[in-house]
């Protein structure tokens, strides 16, 4: 078995080899959140905006021995005032990723969303998992676990793609998406199955595109060729996927949490979908993952450049 975070460590040394990203980070007033912001810094994943209340920063750094030297600082009164600031730095181009820091999720998200002074775009925004499970050849992407609680199918079809392009963000070499459910055939009884089947039809007309989209597949055939084998289903997918599509929220954090602990896995955090990429932490996230969320968050921002300037 391989070493545990093998497959984040060279997520995180090939991503020192670029440039770091600018990035916003709103209110980072706890340990956790501004430690995770700095020790990106010192590995060049980042350049870290701190935006908040500057004495409360400042008071924290002093206590757990940080260096606020090398970081600019906005100071601003409270967290509302720093999800508003950090936003606002997106929207002048003065920053390529937005990084939550020890504010509520819901407190950030409302500013990304704002019709009029958000970062939206016309996808809908989306949360990603990027899991390193040991044991397993390749990072797992699970979507939608954080965000979109019960999505439709036309929300689902931003979120697949969502995915898709995260993952080629991440320099899958080919993405192989199932769609999951309980079962791997289609039943009307069953609305995630119909769902399904009209996503690998959407991928069919060309509506979603850029990777292998099959199901419904239930989990274990989606991810072990002996479990597709014995139910003898033929596809391109089945057994192979390295990004798995749930049916709502409820049954990607579960499936996220069980992953992480009951396997061991890591698992960094990312929402797409939006002008540009959001790093969501928890407190109870290791530095490793905090790490590996920043990287993934770089990658992206570094696809988005070279997308704009292959249109230039």
């Amino acid at each position: 078995m391989e070493a545990k975070h093998e497959k984040f460590q060279r997520l995180i040394e090939f991503c020192r080899t670029l440039e770091p990203v600018p990035t916003a980070v709103a209110h980072p007033c706890d340990r956790s959140s501004l430690e995770g912001a700095i020790e990106a810094a010192k590995l060049g994943l980042i350049a870290p905006i701190l935006v908040g209340p500057r004495a409360k920063m400042e008071a924290v750094a002093a206590e757990c021995g940080l260096d606020l030297s090398g970081c600019r600082v906005v100071d601003v009164p409270h967290s509302h005032a720093a999800a508003a600031a950090a936003v606002q730095l997106v929207r002048e181009g003065q920053a390529e990723a937005l990084m939550k820091g020890s504010l509520h999720t819901d407190e950030l998200m409302a500013e990304v969303v704002r019709r009029d002074t958000g970062l939206r775009t016309s996808r809908r925004v989306s949360h990603c998992f990027v899991m390193d499970v040991p044991g397993h050849e390749q990072p797992l992407i699970i979507s939608d676990a954080a965000v979109n609680i019960a999505p439709t199918l036309e929300e689902k079809a931003d979120i697949l793609q969502n995915a898709i392009d995260l993952a080629h963000a991440l320099r899958a070499q080919e993405v192989r998406v199932a769609i999951l459910s309980a079962m791997e055939t289609v039943n009307p009884k069953v609305p995630s199955t119909v769902e399904a089947a009209a996503l690998c039809k959407m991928v069919d007309r060309h509506q979603i595109t850029g990777a292998l989209v099959d199901g419904p597949l239930a989990l274990d055939n989606a991810i072990n060729l002996e479990a597709a084998r014995i139910k003898k289903i033929d596809s391109p997918v089945a057994g192979r996927a390295n990004v798995l599509l749930v049916p709502d929220l409820e049954a990607g954090n579960m499936l996220a949490k069980s992953l992480s602990f009951l396997a061991g896995a890591d698992a960094a955090g990312i929402v797409v979908g939006a002008r540009v990429p959001i790093i969501l932490t928890s407190r109870a996230d290791s530095v490793m993952t905090r790490l590996a969320s920043c990287a993934v968050a770089a990658l992206v921002a570094k696809a988005r450049r070279d997308s704009a300037k292959a249109v230039e």
